[in-house]
């Protein structure tokens, strides 16, 4: 990589209007309270399969219609805890909050060749 020795074309002038405001944000790690509560239902799902296969199965309404019973209240019984977790993370990081100093950039373009002006 040389530098060419040779004259740097100047600016141009453009009639862009630029505006830069500083402001005071809160940054902060949150959780996603979706991805807590699906992973939570699935792992509901797992124990309710694996408590199910560890007790003896009647005959009469066989092990996939048991598993369906239970599985309604593993997954919901699962889906719950992944909320309340995803909740006491959320409030756990709520206190490690910190502010920092940001710059708000605004660029409002001028009028373009040939646009009427009013």
């Amino acid at each position: 990589m040389s530098n060419t020795a040779g004259p740097e074309p100047e600016p141009q002038e453009s009639e862009e209007v630029v505006r830069i405001t500083p402001a005071t944000v809160t940054v902060r790690r949150a959780p996603k309270f979706g991805a807590f509560i699906i992973v939570g239902a699935g792992l509901g799902a797992i124990v309710t399969y694996i408590v199910t296969s560890l007790y003896p199965v009647d005959p009469s309404v066989g092990f996939v219609a048991l598993f369906a019973y239970f599985a309604l209240f593993g997954i919901s019984g699962g889906a719950v805890l992944g909320a309340v977790t995803a909740i006491i993370l959320d409030r756990i990081s709520s206190r490690r909050t910190r502010s920092v100093e940001a710059e708000h950039t605004t660029v409002e373009p001028g009028p373009v060749e040939g646009e009427l002006e009013d």
